[in-house]
């Protein structure tokens, strides 16, 4: 009895030793808020890749613009996915206490109609909604002066508002509405203009379906937001590798028809 007990102890031991030498990747949640389209569709596919690197990706979708950043802000998440540069600095606490861990996509900001099929039908007067936020409602009338539409007074910047028109020949009239209600006032307006993943989000093809879309040379990189300091967290390293990556590269490329272009 005293042999067959000390056989049990050592094949515990063993056990024991052997478990303990097997080869683990220690996990580490990184908890990413991020828009639905085309953000956390992205992140959706990188899963995997950081899994293999330790870290548990969670995703928590928003559907505005301000959230996003409040929640960084609190430690509510780890990292955020839905803005880019100029909207983050826009706001003086956000951009005194979070910064750009890495830039992504473009996401071609256009005007879109349900009303006219061209700039040229666009009538005097007509009503043309824009996004409330100073950055998008400054970047919707830069977008306007680009195919003269409007002229803008000089030095008026990325943050234009209407007060800067100084030139209106067809007597365009402004509504500034919440970004993400836009595609929901198409019906109502005779053109909106439309930030890409909303426009995405409501089925509609930047592309094609834009009557005026921002060219390739666009300032507004959609970044991964974090807090200052967290710019070399092994989690976000972990996750630049996976989205800076030529299956992302791929994806975007094949399944956005141009609505995204990747910056990398």
């Amino acid at each position: 009895m005293k042999n067959l007990g000390g056989r049990i102890i050592s094949i515990l031991i063993a056990i024991l030793l052997l478990a303990g030498c097997s080869p683990k990747t220690p996990q580490t949640t990184l908890t990413i808020g991020a828009s639905p389209v085309p953000h956390a569709e992205l992140l959706e596919l990188v899963k995997g890749d950081l899994a293999r690197d330790g870290v548990n990706l969670k995703i928590v979708e928003f559907t505005d613009y301000v959230v996003p950043n409040t929640a960084l802000l609190y430690g509510d998440i780890d990292a955020n996915f839905t803005q880019h540069l100029p909207y983050l600095n826009s706001n003086s606490e956000w951009a005194e206490k979070l910064c750009p861990a890495f830039g992504v996509h473009i996401e071609p900001f256009g005007l879109y109609s349900r009303r006219h099929k061209s700039i040229a039908d666009l009538p005097n007067g007509a009503l043309i909604a824009i996004p409330n936020d100073p950055t998008n409602g400054g970047r919707a009338l830069l977008l306007l002066e680009a195919h003269k539409l409007i002229a803008l007074r000089k030095g008026a910047g990325l943050q234009a508002t209407e007060k800067d028109i100084a030139v209106n020949p067809r007597k365009l009239q402004f509504r500034a509405l919440e970004a993400a209600q836009l595609p929901r006032a198409l019906d109502n307006v005779d053109a909106a203009a439309i930030n890409g993943n909303y426009a995405l989000d409501a089925g509609l093809n930047p592309v094609k379906d834009s009557l005026i879309i921002e060219g390739a040379d666009s300032p507004y990189v959609n970044i991964v937001a974090v807090r200052k300091g967290q710019e070399n967290d092994p989690r976000i390293l972990a996750l630049r590798k996976a989205l800076l990556s030529p299956k992302i590269k791929k994806h975007i490329e094949e399944t956005y028809n141009g609505g995204v272009v990747a910056v990398f």
